[in-house]
């Protein structure tokens, strides 16, 4: 028990490290962008015109100041829970985000699932079956897809299924004008396409990763073991080779559901999703600042949050993980 709290005591303080840096970047890199927000807002006619209305919007959103200064407001402000207004929307920040954020998570959560799901077993099976028709096909096949680009795929899946078999809506979350189950069943149509590529992409990496996991397990010295026992090949495969293969694809799982926040931007615009995605796409182009902090934080968080997961996950499953570096 002691070694298990040294183990999570010292990845929450790496974590923490991490995080502190994380913001910082985050503050620095959208004022490192070429452009002005208030221009963008007020337009270049008012904004070469009216210099006084210019400095009074700079100093309502502290642009008027140092950047230490403003750095020292941010960091203050963050601890206390303020993520400011939005300079293009108009709104808090936190509530444009989950507003957002939910849309995203309806295209994500399914995504990863289905996505961990076959690539799992899929993987597994060819894993086990290496060198075979079925291992020789299925890898052809999901290297084929996850060499392509997700915006490339989505928009291929648009042009074929949407516009010419007319068999999904071209873009949007929902129709509109439906209610109760009528609409939950139309935002389902919709959201079939972009859940469909997000997830072919998904199940490529994942298959990939656990082929390989279970390609190398199978020649450990326990699996020969296990056969000698005169084990069956299910037993085997799921008992034995399974649970080890599994190790690296806890971590791509669970990073999963940080990085796709982000990684769903360019299909979230070919679909006309307003997740996440398409949020961070109108904020660099406004300038933003307050809503590209908040964006990158919630990404930041999710990031940091499952790889912290995995790495717990990694304990649970291996014992050796947690004797690391311990002692």
């Amino acid at each position: 028990m002691t070694t298990r709290i040294q183990y999570i005591t010292r990845k929450t303080f790496r974590y923490i490290l991490s995080f502190f840096v994380i913001i910082t970047l985050i503050f620095l890199i959208p004022r490192l962008m070429p452009g002005d927000p208030i221009l963008n807002i007020l337009g270049e006619e008012v904004y070469y015109v009216t210099p006084e209305l210019v400095q009074e919007l700079k100093a309502e959103f502290g642009l008027d100041q140092p950047l230490h200064v403003q750095y020292a407001h941010y960091l203050v402000n963050f601890v206390q829970g303020d993520w400011g207004y939005s300079i293009d929307y108009m709104q808090p920040i936190f509530d444009v985000i989950i507003f957002r954020l939910k849309w995203t998570l309806v295209l994500l959560i399914p995504a990863v699932i289905f996505g961990a799901i076959l690539g799992m077993l899929i993987g597994s099976i060819a894993g086990w079956k290496r060198g075979s028709k079925l291992d020789t096909e299925t890898t052809s096949t999901f290297l084929f897809f996850y060499s392509m680009p997700h915006y490339w795929l989505a928009m291929l899946f648009v042009l074929i299924f949407a516009f010419h078999l007319d068999l999904f809506p071209l873009c949007g979350i929902c129709s509109g004008g439906t209610e109760g189950f009528e609409r939950f069943i139309d935002i389902l149509w919709h959201m079939t396409l972009p859940v469909s590529v997000l997830t072919i992409f998904n199940a490529s990496y994942n298959y990939l990763i656990m082929r390989n996991s279970v390609v190398q397990v199978s020649e450990e010295g326990f699996i020969l073991t296990a056969r000698a026992k005169g084990l069956k090949e299910k037993v085997v495969l799921f008992k034995h080779v399974f649970r080890n293969a599994l190790l690296p694809l806890v971590t791509v799982i669970a990073l999963d559901f940080g990085f796709m926040v982000s990684g769903v931007l360019l299909v979230e615009i070919v679909f006309s999703w307003d997740g996440m995605g398409t949020l961070i796409y109108d904020a660099v182009l406004a300038r933003d600042y307050p809503l590209l902090h908040g964006c990158f934080l919630i990404i930041a968080i999710c990031v940091l949050v499952a790889n912290f997961l995995a790495d717990v996950m990694y304990a649970v499953l291996d014992p050796r993980v947690r004797g690391e570096g311990v002692g």
